[in-house]
Order: C-alpha cells, then sequence, then structure tokens
C-alpha cells in the first residue's frame, strides 16, 4: 500500500483559484476523510489525487513518487463513486471482475480476487445475480468489491453512501468500518458531508472551507475538542456550537468576557495577555455542554425557552440569544423534559467545554502555536 504527499496543491478554473496552498501527508494505511460545505472543493481535490482533474500547481507524491502527469490507471488508485456505475446486464461477478479482465488477468486470479472481495463484503450469495436484483446498499457493496479486486495501492471514495436511505447509511458505514479493519495497510480517502461518518471512520479528518484552503486537521476528538477557529468549531458537531460576540474584561490565566458593556460576565479557563483586555471577542459552547445551572455553579446564559423538540434520549431548547438578530442558543438536555416556551431557564457549561475566539476567529487556545 502506498502513502501520499500533497505539496502547495492548487486548481484553478481560469482566474479562479478553488483549492489554495493545500499541504497534506497521509501515512500508509490511514483513513482520511475530507470535508466542507458545498463548493469548498473537497471532491475535487479527490479526483485530482485520482487523476481525473488536472494540478494547476503543486505536487502529489505516491510513494515517493512525483503523480502529476502520470494518468489515472497508472496510479495504483482505485474510486468508489457517489453512484455505483454497474454494468446493469452484467452478474454481481461479472462486474467486480470486468477490469481485471480488461487487464488481461488470468481466469484464476480473476476467481481468487473475485471470491475474497465477495467474502469480505458478504456478497458471495449473490455474485450470480444482476444489479437490479440487489438493494442499494447491496450495489454499493458491489461497487466497493470492483475495486477491492484490483488490489489498489490507495482507496479513494467520494461520498459512497449519499444515496442510501438512513437504515442503509448506517449497515453500509459499518461495513465500511470493518472493512477497514480487515485491511489494516490500505490507506483510504474518503470523501463526506455526514459528520457521523466522518466522526466513526477517520483516522484524520480534513476540513477544508470555501476559501479552497484546509482549516484544520487532526483526530476526530481533537477538532470536535479543540477547534482551531470558529468556522471549524461550528463544523464540527450538531447541532453547531454556540457561538457569540462578547468583549474581554480581564486577562491572565483565566480570561474574563461578558456579552454586554457592564452585563454579567464570567470565566473561560484560556489564558489572554494584557493587550487583549477590552477587545471583542467571540465565546462558543456545544449545546450538548450545556446544563441547568445547580447551586454553586457559574452561570453562562439566564434566557427564554422559544421552542421545546422532545427527541426521546434528548431534549433540544431553542432559547433567546444574548444579542438580537443572533441565531437562537441551543441546548442539548440529556432525557425528556417538560419545558415550556416563554420559561426562563439558567445554563452552564464545565470550565474545559467553554471555548473563546479572537477577532480574527482564531481560538485562544491556538494562539501562538503557528
Amino acid at each position: 500500500m502506498a502513502s501520499l504527499k500533497l505539496t502547495d496543491i492548487e486548481k484553478a478554473y481560469g482566474v479562479t483559484k478553488v483549492l489554495k496552498n493545500i499541504n497534506l501527508e497521509i501515512e500508509q494505511g490511514e483513513f482520511i476523510v475530507f470535508v466542507g460545505p458545498s463548493g469548498c472543493g473537497k471532491s475535487t481535490l479527490l479526483r485530482m489525487i485520482a487523476g481525473l482533474e488536472s494540478i494547476t500547481g503543486g505536487d502529489l507524491q505516491i510513494d515517493g513518487q512525483r503523480m502529476n502527469e502520470v494518468p489515472p490507471s497508472k496510479r495504483g488508485i482505485a474510486m468508489v463513486f457517489q453512484t455505483y456505475a454497474l454494468y446493469p446486464h452484467m452478474t454481481v461477478y461479472d462486474n467486480m471482475a470486468f477490469g481485471m479482465k480488461i487487464a488481461k488477468a488470468s481466469k484464476e486470479e480473476i476467481h481468487e480476487r473475485v471470491s475474497k472481495a465477495a467474502d469480505i463484503l458478504q456478497l458471495t450469495p449473490f455474485l450470480e445475480r444482476l444489479p437490479k436484483a440487489l438493494s442499494g446498499g447491496q450495489r454499493q457493496r458491489v461497487a466497493i468489491g470492483r475495486a477491492i479486486v484490483r488490489d489498489p495501492k490507495v482507496f479513494l471514495f467520494d461520498e459512497p453512501l449519499s444515496n442510501l436511505d438512513a437504515a442503509l447509511r448506517v449497515a453500509t458505514r459499518i461495513e465500511i468500518a470493518q472493512l477497514n479493519e480487515s485491511m489494516p495497510d490500505t490507506t483510504m480517502i474518503y470523501v463526506t458531508h455526514d459528520q457521523v461518518e466522518a466522526m466513526t471512520l477517520a483516522d484524520r479528518i480534513v476540513v477544508l472551507s470555501t476559501r479552497g484552503i484546509i482549516e484544520q486537521c487532526g483526530a476526530p476528538m481533537e477538532l470536535y475538542e479543540n477547534p482551531k477557529n470558529v468556522f471549524v468549531a461550528r463544523f464540527i458537531g450538531s447541532p453547531a456550537m454556540n457561538v457569540y460576540d462578547c468583549k474581554v474584561m480581564e486577562t491572565g490565566e483565566k480570561t474574563r468576557v461578558a456579552f454586554e458593556e457592564g452585563g454579567h460576565s464570567f470565566t473561560v479557563n484560556v489564558p489572554s495577555t494584557p493587550d487583549q483586555k477590552g477587545k471583542p471577542a467571540k465565546f462558543g459552547v456545544r449545546p450538548e455542554d450545556l446544563r441547568l445551572c445547580e447551586d454553586g455553579d457559574e452561570p453562562l446564559y439566564k434566557c427564554e425557552v422559544r421552542i421545546v423538540e422532545k427527541l426521546g434520549e434528548v431534549t433540544l431548547l431553542y432559547l433567546e440569544p444574548p444579542h438580537e438578530g443572533e441565531e437562537a442558543l441551543i441546548a442539548k438536555i440529556p432525557g425528556t423534559h417538560d419545558f415550556k416556551r416563554g420559561e426562563m431557564v439558567t445554563l452552564t457549561a464545565d470550565d474545559e467545554k467553554r471555548h473563546l475566539f479572537n477577532e480574527e476567529e482564531i481560538s485562544f487556545r491556538w494562539i501562538g502555536k503557528e
């Protein structure tokens, strides 16, 4: 299997740059997930690695060999697309074997590889069926099997589960996770817009923004617990992190902030310097980290309930924001509760769950790291 290195990769269409200064090293056996909003270039970047899109600038290396001008068929890569792209007149076996037949592999080798892939993906009972006789999840597994039999250096997945319904997405996601475990030396790069897929499958997540850059790259829980900036903080996690304008009132080992001049203030357990006193900032806390205040807690928000959503395992509260015109404050309270519209609640969060960002929307925890 293979390692990849992307150095100063750029992609432009005419004068419009859609990807800029992409630098990323992927080790052999890693499962990397690209995430980002629509139009951020994540699928474009995947297609550049595959050779389906030209590289405007920079270098792409696979196992130390420059691949910019190498045709897709010579890169040792297999790609699984969003659409299954199966031949409707061919059986599952023939669909999986087709690429090897074109490459003029022997019948014995084809049979061995197809049988092995079918066993891994639990497709053995369906090898003689046509695609029309399969469910959506089974068809996607056939597309994955077609990639496996090629024995590629790198697997590329371009939103492979987006056409499946919710139940099939869960089942197929688990199968991809099991596939990854069964092939520990295989390098996989996966594009998705689904938070759960990214958090559960990835060794590392690469977050791209519509600016065409990598905003942050790291392990799933690292991005969740220690986002570099407001963009990552709000993109990772669902519902998104609550982020509101505030002002730095006191600095030191801990920082004291307030939503309004002369209003209620509270501490954030991040260090700050004297020059930051009086400057605007942004305070963030995740909905699931908010809880009802108890005796001795420092309150963060005292606000009115606007909408209550009871989901069984959790109750979502949509509350009055600190400033008029801002998005509603969301609290995700475990269990079922009988909150009423118009009720006043006081919420807090543990010290380590409070986030603070500066005027440039960079986390105070990251300031000075780069």
